[in-house]
Formats: C-alpha cells, structure tokens, sequence
C-alpha cells in the first residue's frame, strides 16, 4: 500500500537536522535591504520580495561560479559587528521556526573582514550573535542548538590561518572546519597543512567535494585530506553502475562517511537534473548515510521543510524516509557521541512517532 502524502504543515512540525548550510547564504531579504542602506552598498533591487526572487533567479544558472557570485550582496552587509550579531541570531530563529532541532551552520571569516574586524572578532560576533538567537528561541519554546563550521577558501591561501581559529574556538561554539568556493581547479590537497593541523590537534572536518569536480576530487578530500564527511557528493554515483559499487563508493558507504548533500542547490548549480532523480534517493536506497540541507536558503529560496516537501512530492519520500535522514545527520554531527545520542533518543524518534 502507498503511503500517504505528508502535508506542509505536517513536515514543518517535525524535527529536522541541518549540517550544510551556509550563513552568508541564508540572510532574510529585509535584512540585507535595511543593512545595505545603513553601508551604502547598492542592491538590484531594495524591495524585499524582489530581491528575493532576484537571489534564486540570479543563482538558477546551471553554474556554481555565477552561484557563488551572488553572495556579492550578502557579504557586503556581514562586514561590521552589527551585521554578523544581527544576520547570525535571525539565522537561529528562522531555524527554529522551521523545526531544526539541530543546525551546524559555516561561514569563511575571511570574506568578513572588509570593515576592519580582525578574524577572531568575527567569530566572536558569530558566536554571540547565535547565542543570542537560541537563548530567543529556547525561550518561544523552540529550543534548537547551533554550532559553527569555520571555512577556508580554496582560491586563497589563509586556510591554515582559519584551522588555527577553529583549534582556538573549538571550546567556543566552533564544532569544525570546511573549505568553501569553487570546487574544479581547486583542489582540496591544496590545503593539505590546515587538514593535516587539524587532525593532530582532534578537530573534525568537511570537504565540498563531488558537486563541480567528479570522483577525484572526494578520493582527495576522503583519502588524501582525510575528511570525515562530504560536502554535496553527488558525483559519488559516477563509481556505482547498475547498483554495484566500486571501491571508492563502497568506502564511503561501508565506512558511513556522511554526504551532506542539498538537492535544490545541486539543480541550480547544474550537478543534478531534477529533484525526482536527485541521487540523495538513490543513495539511500543503497544504504548510504546521506542527510538532507538547505545549502543556502536565500539564495536556493528554501528551507528545510520545502526540501522534504520537494522530496515527498517528487521523490515518493516517507515520513520514514525523512527521519532516517534526520537521524543519519546527528550521528555524524560534530558534536559528542552522547549529546547526539540524547537528540536522536529525546527529540528525534518521538518527534516522528506521530507520522509513522
């Protein structure tokens, strides 16, 4: 018998997990319009809803270089401490009004600077910023933890200098470290000294890997940098033919390496053709540990409830499809083995109860 289809409103109640999701890409319109204006940095457009539509049209190119230029307007106003508080505790309740229980949210420090704030300043305004949103949250009854992925860029050379605040923060609210920005061209060995840094000092860390680039580039970032989960990863599948797994695909999946991947980015970005046939389905099916995300919810026009919903309508998902998801990113979330067992036993499973 086929499962019922799950309403919006019925997804938006249930917990959700996100591990890939980028602060600069996740602002509210008004807020990049009222923050523009008070910097003087012009917009396409000042009318909210406008530039919305702007974001996700601007960003539907097929190309994740044009993709990532559309943060031009983004970062301008994450320049000063005001912006980072104001842009970090709004990213923490719109989690929480959307049902994310559990959000690892990352940011390169690096492209934050432009007003004069040191790096460490602009992990402490993060950090602040977020606290101020889950202590908000906590107290609408929406509780929802949050912790911070530090991203190096992999044109620029100050990845190693990011490795040494992630190490610095980690006590702070830090959980680990990512490289970020255009993928082919850029190889993740190229900043080999801050993975290599990180690993002797016991700091997790991500890989963007398998979205521009195929399966070089996740063998680099899984066996050569040695990361413990990958970012998107939708090119895995180039190493599975008629279901069988070759030896790359079959390490990732044996060794439960989690692929963070974000289905309405990988249509824009041109590394999927359709939500319908979006390799997260597949890969599940095969018994992958893949997790669903938002990637950039400004810029994708998305949240954590349209991307379940897009896979409910498309996909033919189920509710128990949804919390196996859910329940594969808190067991590989940057977080203590028993503060992600006590999420998946407290709030995840009887969060599902009522659905299945």
């Amino acid at each position: 018998m086929t499962a019922p289809r799950i309403d919006t409103d019925t997804l938006r109640r249930l917990p959700k997990a996100v591990l890939h999701d980028h602060l600069d890409g996740g602002l509210r319109p008004a807020t990049v319009v009222e923050l523009a204006d008070a910097v003087g940095h012009p917009l396409p457009t000042t009318d909210p809803d406008e530039l919305a539509a702007w974001y996700v049209e601007a960003a539907d190119s097929g190309d994740l270089v044009r993709y990532i230029a559309t943060f031009e307007h983004t970062l301008a106003v994450m320049q000063t401490r005001e912006g980072l508080l104001r842009t970090a505790e709004e990213y923490v309740l719109d989690l929480a009004c959307d049902g994310v229980v559990y959000g690892e949210v990352r940011y390169a420090p690096e492209l934050m600077t432009k007003g004069g704030l040191a790096l460490p300043e602009v992990v402490e305004a993060v950090q602040e910023g977020l606290a101020a949103g889950m202590a908000k949250a906590a107290a609408a009854g929406t509780p929802v933890r949050v912790g911070t992925l530090l991203c190096g860029m992999r044109m620029f050379d100050r990845s190693r200098e990011v490795a040494d605040l992630a190490v610095a923060y980690r006590d702070a609210g830090v959980l680990g470290f990512d490289i970020a920005g255009a993928e082919d061209g850029f190889p993740p060995a190229d900043h080999l000294a801050a993975f290599e840094h990180l690993r002797r000092e016991n700091v997790p860390f991500t890989i963007h890997a398998g979205e521009a680039h195929g399966l070089p580039s996740i063998h680099q970032a899984l066996q050569v940098c040695g990361a413990q989960r990958i970012g998107h990863g939708v090119r895995i599948t180039d190493d599975i033919v008629d279901g069988k797994l070759g030896r790359l695909a079959g390490w990732v999946r044996d060794r439960r390496i989690a692929l963070e991947m974000c289905p309405t980015s990988n249509l824009q970005t041109g590394a999927a053709t359709s939500i319908a046939e979006h390799p997260i389905t597949a890969l599940k099916d095969l018994g992958f540990r893949v997790t669903l995300n938002t990637d950039n919810r400004l810029v994708s026009g998305t949240t954590m409830t349209r991307e379940m919903s897009l896979l409910v309508e498309e996909a033919g998902w189920t509710a128990e499809d949804l919390r196996t998801v859910t329940v594969n990113a808190l067991k590989s979330a940057f977080i203590p083995f028993d503060e992600r067992n006590a999420l998946i036993r407290d709030v995840v499973l009887p969060g599902y109860e009522w659905v299945l």
